[in-house]
């Protein structure tokens, strides 16, 4: 199992935000992409997920390029943006089944409830998300990961954006399982939080760095 960045060009204008990027994950590997803002973490993590278009280079999943094996990446693949991508219109739960339907794992209301249980809303997840607040809105985004365990590539933008410390805690715990398992991890963060996994690794764009083996 494995994943792979070839030679990844990103353009904004006229201008490169990165350009030849290569690296490659393995099961139980954890990727921190780090850099300012503007730098193109976002725009990676898009790309790495088939999202965007890589200006040139190509990613690969199990050696097959991702455009090319849509079906079998779209089902290993689980990814929360930065956005929480909530609606205010919708209940958690509902938001919660909403998200796991359009990625491919469709959740029952009892799934949504005892995952929303599992990161502390328990007791919100009836409400209207707009009477969240924002770092409950972000639990209900990432409450996904309690029903992801099948997927092996978690890409995750920010995702301890706006939690107190119980909650980063949790989910610490909760990327730390998922790695042990033999899981693979690509996120973002802009918090000084290590994750205590044997082969994490850090791809800082402000210096175009290369962590792993190039194509």
């Amino acid at each position: 199992m494995s994943l792979q960045a070839c030679q990844l060009t990103c353009m904004r204008g006229r201008r490169s935000l990165f350009h030849g990027l290569d690296f490659a994950l393995e099961a139980g590997d954890a990727l921190r992409v780090a850099g300012a803002n503007g730098s193109g973490k976002s725009s990676l993590l898009r790309m790495l997920c088939g999202l965007a278009v890589p200006a040139t280079g190509l990613v690969r999943w199990h050696g097959r390029d991702i455009r090319r094996a849509r079906e079998a990446f779209g089902a290993a693949l689980l990814y929360v943006g930065h956005a929480n991508g909530v609606k205010d219109d919708l209940l958690a739960w509902e938001n919660l089944v909403v998200a796991c339907t359009l990625g491919g794992r469709p959740a029952s209301r009892a799934q949504a409830c005892a995952a929303l249980g599992a990161v502390g809303l328990a007791d919100q997840a009836h409400l209207p998300t707009l009477v969240l607040s924002q770092g409950q809105r972000k639990r209900v985004a990432l409450a996904r990961l309690q029903l992801g365990q099948a997927a092996p590539l978690w890409i995750l933008d920010e995702p301890f954006a706006a939690l107190d410390v119980a909650a980063i805690s949790a989910l610490t715990a909760t990327l730390t399982r998922h790695l042990a398992g033999g899981g693979m991890l690509v996120y973002t963060t802009h918090q000084q939080i290590a994750l205590p996994a044997p082969r994490a690794r850090k791809l800082d764009l402000d210096l175009d760095l290369n962590p792993a083996t190039p194509c």
